[in-house]
């Protein structure tokens, strides 16, 4: 009943309702945008997308519904649907698919000289995953994501995110070998 009087005053154009909202949830929202973000987007596109969250809010309390949960898991969830927004924004303006920078930084020398010589093969492996399959992958080597942070970002079970990302590098490594003369 709290979250419906509050939201019932930030309807009524209270702004010390919204303020109260901002500052118990806040850092709640950060942390929902950073593991998402985290790697990606700078701090600043973190924050737009807490701020936008907050805007929703002032200008459409009429969306959160309480029947259908709490006004935390609300601003969550609009929180995490901007993200993910800006995420698949960013990564389609990125030139290339991957961060070679990251990769080959995580990579012994061997394994760089092997990057060096089959960037394309791999961009063209990475290119016939799955999208999903293909993200998992990314944020997990390229963006260092911990399988728990991946999960949460995208909404799926950890032993998922695990399996596909077994399943993402045995793909790969098929992929790869086959490509390059090796065998099956």
């Amino acid at each position: 009943m709290k979250e419906e009087r509050i939201v019932n005053r930030i309807r009524n154009g209270d702004e010390q309702a919204i303020d109260a909202v901002m500052r118990r949830y806040a850092r709640l929202l950060w942390s929902v945008s950073e593991g998402v973000l985290r790697g990606v987007a700078s701090s600043q596109d973190m924050e737009e997308c807490v701020a936008d969250a907050f805007i929703k809010l002032w200008l459409e309390p009429e969306k959160f519904d309480p029947a259908r949960g709490s006004l935390r898991l609300w601003l969550c969830m609009v929180v995490r649907s901007r993200a993910l927004d800006r995420y698949r924004e960013i990564r389609r303006r990125e030139e290339q698919p991957i961060n070679e920078d990251i990769l080959s930084r995580s990579l012994n020398l061997e394994d760089r000289l092997l990057l060096e010589e089959s960037k394309d093969k791999l961009r063209e492996a990475l290119a016939l995953l799955p999208e999903q399959d293909r993200d998992i992958f990314l944020r997990r080597y390229a963006f260092e994501q911990k399988p728990k942070e991946i999960a949460a970002a995208l909404g799926l079970p950890v032993k998922q995110v695990k399996n596909r990302l077994y399943l993402a590098k045995e793909k790969l490594r098929r992929l790869m070998t086959n490509e390059n003369g090796g065998t099956q």
